[in-house]
């Protein structure tokens, strides 16, 4: 009890035969650690930037402010009082304070590695904490710019 239409299939596809490849399969090649890592630095900057916010929001790159006493117009890089927002520049600068500290960690490990000269370690050891200490004293004033009574 086959149903004709499938009879029909069924005897068509019997004469077909499919053809002979030969198929390689495209299996793409693995980036160097080194790319991986600068493409996760990359990202990295750009999320802790905000940069989802300021395609979002689109706020100006850069913020202006009257001078009281001589009535100039001055560039303000940060928004002062607003916790939830920024300008496209304060931002960037922030994310690369992240980024620098981050890469001060990066070289303090790399400060350990028994490979190579006392020199070279030493330069990794003391680059690595300035860096650290650079971006933490940066990361410190940037709050207390944008947050005025913030610590006091």
């Amino acid at each position: 009890a086959m149903d004709p239409v499938e009879h029909a299939v069924r005897l068509i596809y019997k004469g077909l035969r499919p053809p002979r490849m030969r198929l390689r399969s495209l299996v793409p090649e693995l980036p160097s650690p080194m790319t991986a890592f600068f493409l996760v630095l990359a990202s990295y900057f750009l999320v802790v930037s905000g940069i989802i916010y300021d395609v979002i929001v689109e706020p100006p790159g850069i913020g202006s402010r009257q001078d009281p006493v001589t009535g100039a117009i001055r560039p303000v890089v940060f928004l002062p009082g607003r916790v939830n927002g920024q300008y496209i520049i304060e931002g960037l600068s922030s994310g690369f304070m992240f980024v620098l500290g981050g890469m001060g960690i990066v070289a303090l490990d790399l400060a350990t590695h028994k490979g190579w000269s006392k020199n070279v370690r030493m330069s990794f050891g003391l680059g690595g904490i300035a860096a650290v200490v650079i971006a933490y004293a940066m990361s410190v004033l940037f709050i207390r710019i944008k947050i005025p009574a913030y610590l006091h």
